[in-house]
């Protein structure tokens, strides 16, 4: 039996944008998701849109009780700016508060902690057509917005985290084309990692101003970087790769500052962002609380083979090459590699190089295409979903006994979601969620779930 510690937190997490929905009426405004959808549904797995997610604005006290029947000890969501401040930076939604403030006491009242984000790549679209997060009006509305939820609804959030996976808007909306606005642009690439960042520090400070006993953190996904080999070149391809995956966040975040070889690269391509000195100190003063950490699958980089073409539009890839590693464990469903270890080696850097910060394994997960071929009885019958969950537990069990600092894990996610462009294509849910009638049905992994979390262990 391999338990975790006392008062370890079970759970998962969610999205607003993922999981909401949207009904006529409901005063929401459009955000970035939205608007790509009306522009370009065919962008979209099966054509299915953010208007069409599971459905939990109008199923949400099932929902919460289906959270108590899995095992919940936390649950993770994140409220969309677009439904509050519809406009991003004016009036308050009346219906959204009440939604939340609902939504959020229902919770509380089944015992279970409540972690709310403020930023899950849902920017309101009125501030996209004023440039988005290149402009530093973009920064000030997102802490006005911060503001607003810290004093609406701080008494009922146990912990705060200001965004979700920032780097993922960075590269899908000004490098690989997979977030609006889907440019290639590195120049504002750095210009939005840094107002993210900024706009992240600020929002701290907010809150230890407004709601000083409240922790605030971070999410980040930490992919850790694997060199091909111990070849000094294919060396610094992992270190240069992960400068720009998970250091570009995680140093400002913890530390307060940027890594110098990262502002060294940034210079030497002439992409340094536009700033205000006094920013810096406002990065090095508010460093978050803890972190929120999410792990899916390794990055494994070689040195270039060749190089960069001098008139090609920068990318992070000019530095290193991805790896297929021969006789990788897979996902055969997703496509993605399974590697364990690579939540141990997290846990290790973490209380190393980051003073040991206080965190919680906020998403890791296994989507499955095509899942209803796993149904018997009436039940998906996802033991590959268990074994994956047993696999990554091992691995933190192991870290956290040698002193690593993690608090809890959540499994993404809680009932099968909508998924950016993919939609409904891959179903990671404890709970199955039926299209067409919007049946709720709990997978063996959300009746194991549950034990595991009663046990405190497996």
């Amino acid at each position: 039996m391999i338990h975790f510690p006392d008062g370890f937190l079970w759970g998962s997490s969610t999205s607003g944008p993922q999981s909401e929905g949207r009904l006529s009426g409901d005063g929401k405004g459009d955000n970035t998701w939205d608007y790509w959808f009306s522009q370009a549904p065919e962008k979209f797995h099966n054509q299915i849109g953010p208007e069409n997610t599971s459905t939990f604005y109008t199923h949400y006290q099932e929902d919460i009780d289906l959270l108590e029947a899995t095992g919940h000890t936390a649950f993770r969501t994140s409220i969309q700016w677009s439904r509050l401040i519809p406009d991003g930076d004016g009036e308050v939604n009346p219906l959204a508060v009440t939604f939340y403030r609902d939504v959020f006491q229902r919770v509380k009242d089944k015992g279970i902690t409540l972690l709310v984000n403020l930023y899950h790549f849902d920017l309101p679209m009125v501030l996209e057509n004023k440039g988005g997060w290149t402009q530093r009006e973009t920064v000030l509305a997102y802490v006005r917005y911060a503001k607003v939820c810290f004093e609406e609804f701080g008494d009922l959030v146990d912990r705060w985290i200001t965004f979700n996976e920032p780097i993922v808007p960075v590269e899908g909306g000004y490098l690989y084309q997979f977030h609006y606005p889907a440019v290639i642009d590195a120049k504002a690439a750095a210009q939005v990692a840094y107002h993210t960042q900024l706009a992240s520090s600020m929002a701290v400070q907010a809150s230890h101003e407004i709601n000083p006993d409240k922790k605030i953190g971070i999410v980040l996904n930490l992919t850790p970087a694997y060199p091909r080999s111990q070849h000094p070149a294919d060396v610094k391809a992992a270190r240069i790769a992960e400068l720009f995956q998970a250091k570009s966040f995680l140093d400002p975040s913890v530390k307060g500052e940027y890594p110098q070889e990262l502002i060294y690269i940034l210079k030497k391509h002439q992409l340094m962002p536009t700033y205000l000195p006094e920013d810096l100190e406002v990065i090095k003063a508010n460093t978050v609380d803890y972190l929120g950490v999410n792990y899916y699958q390794p990055l494994r980089v070689a040195a270039p083979k060749h190089q960069a073409h001098p008139d090609s539009p920068f990318f992070p890839e000019f530095y290193y090459d991805h790896y297929e590693m021969p006789g990788r464990k897979m996902n055969p469903h997703r496509g993605w590699e399974i590697y364990e270890r690579g939540i141990y080696d997290i846990a290790k850097n973490l209380e190393k190089e980051y003073s040991n910060i206080e965190w919680i394994l906020t998403e890791n997960g296994m989507g499955v295409e095509g899942e209803e071929k796993f149904r018997q009885d009436g039940i998906i019958q996802d033991d590959y979903r268990i074994e994956f969950i047993k696999g990554h537990l091992s691995e933190l069990h192991k870290a956290i006994e040698e002193g690593a600092n993690c608090q809890g894990y959540l499994l993404w996610t809680f009932i099968d979601c909508w998924s950016w462009l993919n939609s409904y294509k891959n179903r990671y849910g404890l709970v199955e969620l039926d299209l067409e009638t919007q049946e709720r049905r709990i997978k063996k992994s959300g009746k194991w779930f549950k034990a595991l979390s009663q046990n405190n262990g497996f």
